[in-house]
């Protein structure tokens, strides 16, 4: 029998809490940026009790056992891009940072994707101290930050319009600004608003789908991490990673009623990674 080994792929390091349902979470993680032809090292931050509707407890992982975790994988792979989910607590995101900064000695400009997630879908917190100050030692190593509005508000204040809240979060060290629109005001369209420095952004528009998804946030991070672990720029990286995971929600399905799970791992011929790389 004959081989056909395929290249080495990018590896992306994932820094994120276990989802037992398979919606959200690591659970999600590993499947989108497999799909987009990376290869996903997976450290876990918390252990969720949840479904596809609520968050019923989060039992963060001990911030040394994340760090042993780490290190051996940081100690082993080249790393090409890191995506971080929930910490759990703020010892977990002081570690973490403290585990990039490490990495980025070697890769300065090695890229991190924080998708800072306050609370689930249906508002339940997903730390044991206060969800905005644990995420707070992130944005010092933020390549891009993915807030939905209702984050937005919650981590720059619901007086500010949306540049302002970009501003501020770049103030505090974030190199670029996703604002992304799925949660908040009911548009009838979807916007999603990117700012980077010296005035780089643009604006997409996508249909508004009807249902609830569990883990949309978590797959599209996931995916931007993926596209800039194979070098796309911000924008190329931001366009692409939102038409994945547009069609994984158009194409989700339902495990129970309530929230739909997104279909991370197209069933047809296109692919995503060869397409955009």
């Amino acid at each position: 029998m004959t081989t056909s080994y395929r290249p080495a792929p990018p590896c992306v390091l994932v820094f994120s809490g276990s989802d037992p349902s398979g919606g959200a979470g690591m659970q999600a993680d590993i499947p989108a940026i497999s799909a987009l032809g990376c290869h996903p090292l997976s450290v876990p931050t918390a252990l969720t009790v949840q479904d596809n509707v609520s968050v019923f407890a989060v039992h963060p992982i001990d911030a040394e056992l994340i760090r042993h975790q780490a290190q051996v994988l940081i100690d082993r792979f080249d790393i090409r891009a890191v995506k971080l989910g929930i910490a759990g607590n703020r010892r977990n995101a002081e570690t973490i940072v403290e585990l990039i900064l490490q990495l980025r000695s070697r890769r300065p400009d090695l890229p991190v994707v924080v998708d800072p997630v306050l609370a689930s879908g249906h508002g339940n917190r997903l730390s044991t101290d206060d969800p905005a100050q644990a995420i707070a030692p992130l944005y010092a190593v933020a390549t891009v930050i993915l807030p939905n509005l209702n984050e937005a508000d919650r981590l720059c204040g619901g007086e500010h319009g949306r540049e302002a809240q970009a501003a501020i979060l770049m103030q505090r060290g974030c190199e670029h600004v996703l604002l992304k629109g799925g949660h908040g005001p009911q548009e009838e369209d979807v916007v999603n608003r990117w700012f980077g420095p010296e005035g780089a952004g643009a604006s997409w528009r996508w249909p508004r789908l009807p249902d609830e998804f569990h883990g949309t946030g978590c797959t599209l991070a996931a995916a931007l991490s993926a596209m800039l672990a194979h070098g796309l720029g911000m924008r190329d990286a931001i366009d692409a990673a939102q038409h994945y995971c547009q069609h994984a929600l158009a194409t989700s399905y339902a495990i129970a009623p309530g929230q739909r799970i997104p279909n991370r791992v197209p069933l047809h011929e296109k692919s995503f990674a060869g397409e955009y790389k």
